[in-house]
C-alpha cells in the first residue's frame, strides 16, 4: 500500500460494517506517517483497478500488530483477506517478528469469526487500556 491508495482505501473502510476509525489516526496524515514507518508490511488486492481488500501491519520490533483489515462485502469469501493476511505475517517474519496481535471490537461478528478461522485466538487473561493523548473523533461505520 502506498499513500496514493488512501482515498480508495478509505471508501473501502467506510463500506465495512464494525470498522472503527478516528479523524487523526486515519486521517491521511495519519496513514501517512504509518506507512513511512511500515513501508513493506501494508498492502492492498486489487481488482480490475480497484482496491478490494487492505490490511495495515506494523511492528515494535518484538511484535506485529494488524490493523483495518477489510474486503469489499462483494468480493468477500474469495480467500483476498486470507491472501492478505498470509503476505502480512511474512513480511513481518522478514523482520524477525515472531508474533502478532490485533483488536477487534466485540460486536463485529464477521471479524471475529474470520480471525478465529485465522488461528487468532481470544486472551482472556488481558485488559486492554487506551489512554488518548488528543481529541479523537471516533468514525464507526
Amino acid at each position: 500500500m502506498t499513500i496514493d491508495d488512501y482515498k480508495k482505501v478509505y471508501k473501502l473502510w467506510m463500506s465495512c460494517a464494525g470498522m472503527g476509525l478516528n479523524n487523526l489516526d486515519d486521517s491521511i496524515e495519519g496513514i501517512e506517517k504509518f506507512l513511512k514507518r511500515n513501508p513493506d508490511t501494508c498492502f492492498v488486492a486489487e481488482v480490475d483497478n480497484n482496491i478490494v481488500g487492505v490490511i495495515i501491519v506494523g511492528n515494535d520490533g518484538r511484535r506485529g500488530y494488524i490493523y483495518h483489515t477489510a474486503v469489499n462485502p462483494q468480493y468477500r469469501k474469495r480467500g483476498i483477506a486470507k491472501s492478505l493476511v498470509d503476505t502480512a505475517m511474512e513480511a513481518l517474519q522478514k523482520h524477525g517478528i515472531n508474533k502478532a496481535a490485533l483488536v477487534v471490537f466485540d460486536r463485529n461478528e464477521v471479524g471475529n469469526d474470520f480471525w478465529e478461522k485465522m488461528g487468532f485466538i481470544v486472551r482472556d487473561d488481558l485488559v486492554y487500556r487506551n489512554k488518548a493523548l488528543a481529541e479523537i473523533i471516533r468514525i464507526d461505520t
